[in-house]
């Protein structure tokens, strides 16, 4: 049976009221949807609000709402829970927005959303920029669950860098000085972080 079929299978019991196969489901996309919203928060935000926090409050009003969901198959399924998460993480950003009284940093629903869905098709990608990447392993738009899985098997820094020089975007020196290491040691290290992502999805 492969992954998005059982996933189907889930989200079947789950309409016939089982309470044990909705913690299944959800539970497979916590990663997935923690890595996003780290990935979302930013420099700004993250000392204000917790990913798994984030990440909590999403479950919690997927498990609430889930008769909502129409959707039969785990593509749906994880464009209903980016929608969700999209909507916490707007309501976080509005509010500390709001607090400070900044026209600058008010933020649209759409462009939160927008963030999201680059985050997860970065992580389609395999978080690669350049050669051989996980996503020619893992085919799937609904691969990035798993890549996100990989990511969080890695060691700390790995983690870090990756999502500090792929989802937020940034030099190599201003890493390099949150990190405490040289610039080229960042680089060196990104490139062992992606060689090891790769690694953990071949033998996933």
């Amino acid at each position: 049976m492969t992954v998005s079929s059982t996933v189907s299978d889930l989200i079947r019991r789950c309409r016939d009221g089982e309470a044990v196969a909705r913690d299944e489901l959800f539970a497979r996309y916590q990663t997935y949807l923690h890595v996003l919203a780290q990935a979302q928060l930013g420099k700004r935000l993250r000392v204000k609000c917790a990913p798994s926090d984030l990440v909590q409050q999403t479950l919690l009003e997927a498990h609430r709402d889930f008769a909502a969901f129409q959707g039969e198959h785990e593509r749906e399924l994880l464009a209903w829970l980016r929608r969700i998460l999209a909507h916490n993480l707007f309501n976080e950003a509005r509010r500390y927005g709001a607090l400070q009284r900044a026209a600058d940093r008010e933020v649209s629903l759409e462009h939160v959303r927008a963030g999201v869905e680059e985050s997860s098709w970065i992580l389609q990608r395999g978080l690669a920029d350049g050669g051989p990447s996980p996503s020619e392993i893992a085919q799937e738009h609904e691969s990035a669950s798993r890549i996100a899985d990989a990511l969080a098997c890695l060691p700390e820094d790995y983690q870090t860098v990756l999502l500090l020089r792929v989802f937020e975007e940034l030099p190599a020196d201003e890493v390099a000085e949150r990190m405490g290491r040289t610039a080229g040691a960042v680089r060196m290290l990104q490139m062992r972080a992606l060689t090891a992502l790769r690694q953990e999805m071949v033998e996933d």
